[in-house]
Order: C-alpha cells, then sequence, then structure tokens
C-alpha cells in the first residue's frame, strides 16, 4: 500500500550519465518506504544527443538498479534506449524489483528535434495499471498538452507526470499539472528537471487542487489518502469513478 507521494527535483547533467543515476540512486534511498516517487523525464543525462550512444548503453546498467530499490517503493522515470533498431523514450514504472509497466512516449517535442533521434509510440499505449492497490496513470512531458490523455487516464488515483519542460513556458507546466489535478479528481505527481533550462516546478497537486511544489528542495513527500480522492468526487460529482 501506498502512503506517500514524492517528487524529485535535480539537475541532470549532460556528459556526467554516471553521476546523474548516482544522485536518483541516493535520493531514492532517502524517501520512506511505501512512496511512489517521480524523478524527471530522460533523468540520465537529458537530451545529450552529442553523447548519445553513452546513454543508450547505460540504459540497461540504470534498468536494473532502479529494480533493486523498488522493492518497497513504486518508481517513475524515463530512459532513452534502443527496441529493435529503433530508439525511443521509455516511461518505466518499477516496483517490487521489476519494471511493471513500460511504453515509449507517444508525442514527441518536435520543437526539441526529438523526432530526429528517436521514434515515437502510440495513444493506444497510454492506459490506466494497478500497481500496489492504486491506480496509476503516466504521462511525458509534452504528452500533457494533449486533452485526449487526460481522458484515456480518468479515474486513476494517481497520475505521474515525468518532465523536461522548457522553463519558457513554465506558467503552462504549472497550469496544467495543477487542472489536470481538478479536471481528473486525483494525485498529481511532477518531476520536472533543474537542469537551468527547465522550470524546476517538481510538485504534487491534491485532488482539490490544492498544490504544494517542491522549491529548492530535492524530495518533496506528501501523505496518500484515497479518502481525499473519495471525497472530492463525492463533493463534486462529475461522473468519475
Amino acid at each position: 500500500m501506498i502512503k506517500h507521494l514524492v517528487s524529485l527535483l535535480f539537475d541532470s547533467v549532460p556528459q556526467k550519465h554516471d553521476k546523474n543515476l548516482e544522485k536518483l540512486l541516493s535520493l531514492v534511498s532517502k524517501c520512506e518506504s511505501s512512496s511512489l516517487i517521480v524523478a524527471p523525464e530522460v533523468f540520465l543525462g537529458g537530451f545529450d544527443y552529442e553523447n548519445l550512444d553513452s546513454l543508450l548503453d547505460l540504459a540497461p546498467l540504470a534498468t536494473a538498479k532502479l529494480k533493486e530499490v523498488s522493492q518497497d517503493r513504486i518508481i517513475v522515470t524515463t530512459m532513452l534506449e534502443r527496441s529493435g533498431d529503433e530508439i525511443y523514450n521509455f516511461a518505466k514504472v518499477f516496483y517490487g524489483g521489476e519494471v511493471v509497466h513500460q511504453r515509449a512516449k507517444a508525442k514527441l517535442f518536435r520543437f526539441g528535434d526529438e523526432h530526429k533521434y528517436m521514434s515515437e509510440g502510440s495513444f493506444d499505449e497510454v492506459e490506466i495499471i494497478e500497481v500496489a492497490g492504486i491506480k496509476l496513470g503516466v504521462v511525458i512531458c509534452f504528452e500533457l498538452r494533449f486533452k485526449e490523455l487526460w481522458q484515456q487516464l480518468e479515474g486513476c488515483d494517481i497520475i505521474a507526470v515525468t518532465a523536461w519542460w522548457g522553463e519558457a513556458r513554465s506558467q503552462n507546466f504549472a497550469s496544467l499539472t495543477n487542472a489536470l489535478a481538478i479536471i481528473n479528481q486525483c494525485f498529481i505527481v511532477a518531476s520536472d528537471s533543474q537542469n537551468r533550462s527547465c522550470t524546476a516546478l517538481s510538485g504534487i497537486v491534491d485532488p482539490f487542487g490544492i498544490e504544494v511544489r517542491n522549491g529548492k528542495d530535492e524530495i518533496k513527500s506528501v501523505e496518500f489518502s484515497k479518502k481525499r480522492i473519495e471525497s472530492m468526487r463525492r463533493y463534486m460529482n462529475v461522473g468519475i469513478k
């Protein structure tokens, strides 16, 4: 049973991929057991295309290490990885020492040239999964802008938003994560990078739309309560079950 929701905030430094993995593992070790932890998108080094082979080569080790520390925690993040002859940005959900869910980013950010380096997944793979007694959805960065995904994830207890979101659109990130919590009457756990080009607006929003952002904290934790979800859905009944 999940008792705590945790948003992480740290800088994934290009060319220091091993150090970025160590940083995430260190932060996870400081989180309480029975936590759901969301880390930034492509945490191993951002979109470090100049050193793409290094990122890809490290992905299997990163997956193995995150499996090891997910025995009593849920961890959500993404990493660039090969599948056959193609490269994808895979969201991964770790729990119980396993990858319990994986899918490719369904909407690539073409302004950032993502489409030049990786292949796109499908909206059909965006689904609600059940992990440790909760209904969980995952949104990867730019996907947050697509309203059809909001409907596909209706009924979630928690939606994890893992992002590398541009600082110039900081207000968009805050507004969209807040609105998603209100529309779907669920908890949002969002993690964006502290990289200077990103918003650093990691945080948690509850079903009533009350937000708690990390500020300067690498780890922000709030108590998870299914009763709060049920309370909001009774109070403002819009048909979400």
